[in-house]
């Protein structure tokens, strides 16, 4: 697999909305694709971008419910929503939800969940599976990835980054990307790695104009 995976946020709450979509964009290998706040824009954004892989879906918008397009939409879906009916849970499911997220939650949460979606993708990609390979699809689906459990230690310039976040103090893209001597995409790639490794946390934060900055911080052991 060798594209990005695109993904729709289905959120009515725009700076909710604003965080996945930087979740998304810090993991690698995903790329937002569109974003809507009501389930007819949804369904339209479904329409214009036939690319879309995977969609986040909230679960109270203002024209209905998520749970309603997780059978309909002709992609992969989470929910991710602050419904904590149990029934909700057994209905995202029966459709077909491949994940359920309770709000809040960590925004590490998200990107160790979008790199096991990523993992099942490849484990599924070849032409034909055996029982392990779908053992192993199904069980990155459901606890994602993390460092630890791939057993490696990242790459020189990641051991280098996680070094800088020593102190305890946040960092942003731009100050990896100064003290490293590295161009700000390749920052961004490195520390995308570490977010969904678990070894690094990601945040919004917001200024007084302008998007919101993704804020890096080094994840509790």
């Amino acid at each position: 697999m060798t594209d990005e995976l695109g993904v729709l946020i289905v959120d009515d709450d725009f700076r909710v909305a604003a965080l996945h979509a930087a979740i998304v964009s810090a993991v690698r290998g995903f790329t937002v694709r569109a974003t809507a706040g009501t389930v007819a824009q949804a369904r339209s954004a479904m329409s214009e971008h036939p690319d879309i892989d995977l969609a986040l879906l909230d679960v109270y918008l203002p024209d209905g419910s998520g749970l309603d397009l997780v059978a309909d939409l002709p992609c992969d879906c989470f929910v991710v929503g602050a419904e904590t009916d149990a029934d909700a849970v057994r209905t995202a499911m029966r459709s077909g939800a491949m994940a359920y997220l309770i709000k809040p939650f960590d925004d590490a949460e998200l990107a160790r969940r979008l790199a096991g979606y990523a993992q099942y993708r490849r484990v599924l990609a070849a032409p034909t599976v055996d029982q392990h390979a779908v053992d192993a699809a199904l069980s990155a689906l459901r606890f994602g990835t993390r460092a630890a459990d791939r057993g490696d230690t990242g790459s020189p310039t990641e051991r280098r980054i996680l070094d800088l976040f020593a102190d305890d103090r946040p960092l942003f893209a731009d100050d990896v990307s100064t003290a490293l001597g590295v161009s700000p995409p390749t920052a961004r790639r490195h520390l995308a790695n570490l977010v969904a490794a678990g070894r690094l946390r990601m945040s919004l934060h917001y200024g007084g104009t302008g998007r919101p900055r993704q804020e890096y911080r080094r994840a509790p052991d």
